[in-house]
């Protein structure tokens, strides 16, 4: 079975710790709700993720599959096709920059993982393949543990379901034998949930980050609830609406932003850094 790098897994954990990391997306999927079919070639992936790379990303997360509302599944074999080869791209033009694979599938994780991913990031938190959480465990990855529903309920308390959702993950992740300091939760904005409960759960996530003690990953880059805030904006409008949404997240909590424009997430946490070191 592969193995994840663990200089480069253990780079990106540790840095979680000082909160402001940046998760720069890179899809190669064809149809992604924001930047579909702009990176299917693994040469123009390569250039976006050294662009990426070069804003200050901390890590690249590579996709395969869209998870967008009304997603079509791709089989695992054609999933693999379009990641393994910009994995194997990146692990040789940009070998010290950690990556994750966006996978809901072992088989693609454990692939990835042989191809340079330290990270699997799973938007169902080990709860959707049962083989998910041992094929991380196999490899010594690290994991993003997403929540989520197969669809939203507007009567429902969704903080006690974030937290009985995550407490059933972390078991999982217990019984199959990988340790809570490779883990990290991501409450999942825009799946599952309504725009009013997607704004809870960021004005909450302290609480979340209190009651668990392990790093929040939020995404939150040009979602349908930015847009919905401003009047019905359509994705490529969200750019200063993702900015703000983001800065409160880091205020609240967040570890680390998954976003597509790096650079600008990192201009504006410089500036946030700034003023709260100001002394006068």
């Amino acid at each position: 079975m592969p193995a994840a790098d663990p200089a480069r897994r253990d780079r990106f954990l540790e840095g979680l710790r000082g909160g402001g990391r940046l998760m720069g997306i890179l899809n190669v999927t064809p149809d992604s709700f924001s930047d579909g079919g702009r990176f299917n070639d693994p040469e123009a992936a390569l250039i976006q993720a050294r662009r990426m790379a070069g804003e200050g990303a901390d890590i690249l997360d590579v996709g395969g599959e869209s998870t967008r509302p009304g997603f079509e599944p791709v089989p695992e074999a054609e999933e693999a096709a379009r990641v393994l080869p910009v994995l194997e791209a990146l692990a040789r033009h940009l070998p010290e920059m950690p990556v994750s694979i966006d996978t809901t599938k072992p088989g693609v994780a454990r692939a990835a993982i042989g191809a340079g991913a330290v990270v699997v990031n799973d938007v169902w938190g080990f709860q959707g393949d049962p083989g998910m959480a041992d094929a991380v465990a196999g490899t010594g990855a690290a994991a993003v543990l997403m929540h989520n529903r197969d669809r939203a309920d507007p009567a429902l308390d969704i903080l006690a379901e974030l937290e009985a959702f995550f407490a059933r993950s972390l078991r999982i992740a217990d019984d199959a034998g990988v340790p809570k300091e490779r883990l990290v939760l991501d409450p999942g904005i825009g799946f599952g949930k309504t725009p009013l409960q997607n704004l809870i759960v960021l004005k909450r996530l302290r609480r979340l980050k209190q009651l668990f003690d392990l790093p929040l990953l939020v995404g939150l880059s040009r979602k349908s609830t930015i847009g919905r805030v401003l009047d019905g904006r359509p994705a490529e409008g969200r750019l200063f609406g993702t900015i703000g949404a983001d800065l409160y997240a880091h205020h609240a909590g967040a570890s680390a932003l998954r976003v597509h424009d790096v650079g600008v997430h990192r201009d504006a946490l410089r500036l946030w850094r700034a003023i709260e070191a100001a002394d006068g």
